[in-house]
């Protein structure tokens, strides 16, 4: 279900500077498939530039996530964990085994959370949902 997202477009659509090493760190999680830490980023843009240091990606991550490019996740493992801003909503379902992130959409999910709102007096403006598991087919 994971969209691919140009993170780097998005920067230019906020109009934030795109250097050489944020051109490289908006390519490694535009082609993200899953929603790695600051130390994946790290890893996998320091592959691709070794110039690249830990402190310019958290640098960088801050700065995307502030204007609103990534969005910023803590499924429970300890590690803040990021994914390019979604178009269009999405939850998530964590294996709390492996730390396998799936995302989903159910239609009526989002009309049940809209509707429990409204009967406690709200219009529904925005949600986040995870949901934690482990395999049905898993022994234990």
């Amino acid at each position: 279900m994971h969209r691919k997202i140009d993170v780097e477009a998005l920067c230019a659509e906020k109009g934030l500077r795109i250097t050489d090493q944020r051109k490289v760190i908006a390519r490694v999680i535009s082609e993200s498939e899953d929603h790695p830490d600051v130390e994946k980023v790290h890893a996998r843009a320091a592959s691709i530039d070794p110039g690249i240091s830990i402190a310019t990606v958290y640098r960088t991550v801050r700065l995307f996530e502030e204007a609103g490019i990534l969005e910023r996740h803590d499924f429970g493992d300890g590690r803040a964990r990021y994914e390019a801003a979604p178009e269009a909503h999405h939850d998530h379902l964590i294996d709390v085994e492996t730390g396998r992130v799936i995302e989903f959409v159910d239609p009526e999910l989002e009309l049940l959370q809209r509707q429990i709102a409204e009967k406690l007096g709200f219009r529904l403006v925005d949600h986040r949902m995870e949901l934690y598991g482990v395999a049905l087919d898993r022994k234990g």
